[in-house]
């Protein structure tokens, strides 16, 4: 997987993981706010993991993060 492509599901995570939290703070949508943090979470957690494993597999030294 391409590196803007970790960058834009680490994006979707953040975004559903502040809606959740948007709701939690207001009290509102209580049945939403647990499926929004959930699945926002899981999203950062597995670009993180995507993320770990492109660095660890970097073959070229001398490219950038961003490069490859």
């Amino acid at each position: 997987m391409k590196n803007p492509q970790i960058l834009v599901l680490f994006l979707i995570g953040a975004l559903l993981t502040i809606i959740g939290v948007g709701f939690k703070i207001t009290n509102e949508r209580k049945d939403w706010t647990t499926f929004f943090l959930i699945i926002g979470m899981t999203f950062e957690a597995v670009a993180a993991i995507m993320m770990f494993i492109k660095l660890l597999k970097k073959k070229n030294k001398n490219d950038s993060f961003l490069d490859s």
